[in-house]
């Protein structure tokens, strides 16, 4: 994944930046604050508990990965063509499964919905990956509540034998927070997860153009593991550029994530996988 400077509009004075970095126990109160609103709230924690949240990316390449960097570049800019017919007409829900024959009905993604959220340039831009068809397969994906089969576009690429496969349906909205965004405690949000790996999560974190990067301290509970982030002390003072960047920051556990939930700090609210593609992004 490539991560580069974006504009966001946000001031980003290094000198506030420092005092963030330097003002961390009002953020460390305000975790064991969210920690403990999670955890003392049944409501909000069974409906984590019996949604569909994805925990990777929804997107699966072709069995043995891309052929090259020309068809990787493609891939990550958007560029697809479609050469072909898409499915139409299909059923309206599609069914996720766990284990113990739990399972969930979610509104199904149509395949032209799903081709769109993968073709994002519509420049024309070469070089292109091209599709020439799709049916309706599943696909293994890690959830907060363990690995689960979901529907799946199965795209078929020119050159490649194997599938691409698309999530065909969206997660479960989020549930009602138990605690409020605290927009009094320095501080910054994650902004989502990349992945989840045994003892490790890796979140993307934001911060500004002339800190010394993100950090990010870890809270575990037996229920949930809350992350707040901030930024390094800053090189000098003065001001910067209306600009943030995004960094990845993995941050080890002292046992695995599991069924816990992965909570930000300063919103009080779960961090969801959220890929580039964007094909399920139901957040509200």
């Amino acid at each position: 994944m490539a991560l580069t400077a974006t504009a966001l509009g946000v001031s980003a004075g290094c000198g506030t930046q420092a005092a963030v970095g330097n003002d961390s126990e009002a953020l460390r109160d305000r975790a064991r604050q969210v920690a403990q609103a999670w955890d003392d709230d049944s409501t909000a924690t069974a409906a984590w508990r019996t949604g569909y949240y994805p925990m990777e990316e929804e997107v699966q390449l072709p069995q043995g990965g891309l052929h090259d960097k020309v068809d990787e570049h493609a891939y990550e800019k958007g560029n697809f063509a479609l050469r072909g017919k898409l499915p139409s007409g299909t059923a309206t829900s599609g069914r996720v499964t766990w284990a113990g024959d739990k399972s969930l009905t979610q509104p199904l993604i149509d395949a032209e919905k799903a081709y769109e959220s993968l073709a994002r340039n519509r420049a024309g831009e070469r070089p292109q990956l091209t599709v020439t068809g799709a049916k309706l397969g599943t696909m293994r994906v890690a959830t907060s509540r363990g690995p689960a089969t979901v529907p799946a576009w199965l795209f078929t690429l020119d050159g490649y034998d194997a599938p691409l496969k698309a999530s065909a349906v969206h997660p479960s909205k989020r549930a009602q927070t138990p605690i409020k965004r605290a927009d009094d405690v320095p501080g910054l949000p994650v902004n989502r997860l990349i992945a989840e790996d045994g003892r490790s999560v890796t979140v993307i974190a934001l911060h500004g153009a002339c800190d010394n990067g993100p950090k990010v301290e870890v809270l575990e509970t037996r229920g949930s593991v809350v992350l707040s982030a901030t930024v390094k002390r800053a090189e000098h003072d003065g001001n910067c550029t209306k600009q943030a960047k995004m960094q990845q920051v993995t941050v080890e556990l002292k046992r695995p994530l599991g069924s816990r939930i992965l909570l930000d700090a300063i919103t009080g609210r779960p961090i969801l996988h959220k890929g580039p593609q964007g094909i399920a992004s139901n957040e509200s």
